[in-house]
């Protein structure tokens, strides 16, 4: 399916697909048995295959979430038990969607006309202060990391404490030694100020914030001031801009609220730096109007040309921005 828009009198085509660096539907699958189905079109859920097949999904980043009350003594049997609800619900659809761990696996995976599922983990809480743990995940396909959620934990202050003012610990300078070694992306989505800035003055490979917006236009703690956008910028990273309607604006959020939030970036760190990290089903019930779910993307598509943003410029910020890092950091 091409993901158009007709301008013109032409039809502009996306063959490439689209990457989405977050969604949290990981937590849908531990429901299978009952109400949902991720192989079946469902009104429960933002994402299921149907819809992201109906939305262009080319790449998928699925997050295993570590909930606050598995933390902080029960975060990898967490970690496991939604790493088994991933795997056994992938089985399911083998045919149509593959996890991928390595760039080769992808482009093979997307000539076959399947979907590419990448595995992350959302919080750093489960490595327990283990780098063998680390590896381990990195053995179980797990190619991307978020150092932290919300809180501190072993690696960094995450963004509630902001104001702390700490930064990485001597273990999470080792998880960034190992994990440019390994070739797993850091994510600093949730990050303190403190604990984004070390990182970038420590890693070696670009970076990826998977899902956040620009506090210049919302100024929620969740979103990157200019000042981080231009730091990332400078490490060759990239930002997924959320559809969480409380990153995009606290009075009627809208996608044309959102579309600002791309501008904004865009002149500030420029297009290069720019993906799409929608945050699907981890919205707490929100929904922005007008991308209700996967199967809308067509929509920001056109509110992006119609802001003026050029067909190959979309291109970069839909698929090839995320594709370079993905390039760069994982092992062929």
């Amino acid at each position: 399916m091409d993901i158009f828009k007709k301008e013109e009198g032409q039809l502009v085509k996306f063959n490439e697909g689209i990457i989405d660096a977050h969604c949290d539907t990981v937590h849908y699958f531990t429901q299978e048995k009952g109400f949902y189905r991720f192989s079946q079109k469902n009104i429960s859920a933002q994402v299921d295959l149907p819809r992201m097949q109906a939305g262009n999904i080319k790449v998928q980043f699925f997050a295993l979430y570590i909930e606050p009350e598995y933390k902080p003594c029960h975060a990898l049997k967490r970690c496991l038990q939604l790493l088994d609800y991933f795997y056994r619900t992938m089985e399911t659809c083998h045919d149509r969607l593959e996890v991928v761990c390595s760039s080769s696996d992808l482009m093979r995976v997307n000539s076959e006309g399947k979907i590419a599922a990448v595995l992350t983990v959302e919080g750093g809480e489960a490595l327990e202060g283990d780098l063998g743990v680390l590896r381990a995940l990195y053995r179980l396909g797990v190619r991307g990391l978020g150092l932290t959620w919300n809180q501190r934990n072993q690696i960094a202050d995450g963004v509630w404490e902001r104001e702390a003012g700490g930064g990485l610990t001597r273990f999470g300078k080792k998880v960034i030694k190992e994990m440019n070694d390994m070739g797993m992306i850091i994510d600093l989505a949730h990050m303190a100020e403190k604990s984004f800035d070390d990182v970038l003055l420590l890693t070696t490979q670009p970076v990826v914030v998977s899902h956040a917006n620009a506090r210049a236009i919302c100024d929620h703690p969740r979103n990157l001031t200019d000042d981080q956008l231009k730091l990332l910028q400078k490490n060759g990273g990239v930002i997924g801009l959320s559809f969480y309607p409380d990153f995009i604006f606290f009075v009627n959020p809208d996608l044309e609220k959102l579309l600002d939030h791309f501008e904004h970036i865009a002149e500030i760190a420029g297009i290069d730096h720019l993906g799409i990290g929608s945050d699907f089903d981890g919205m707490e019930g929100k929904y922005l109007q007008g991308l209700d779910d996967v199967s809308f993307l067509h929509f920001l598509i056109q509110g992006l040309l119609s802001r003026g943003f050029k067909k190959e410029d979309v291109s970069k910020i839909l698929w090839g921005n995320f594709l370079r890092v993905i390039n760069k950091v994982w092992k062929q």
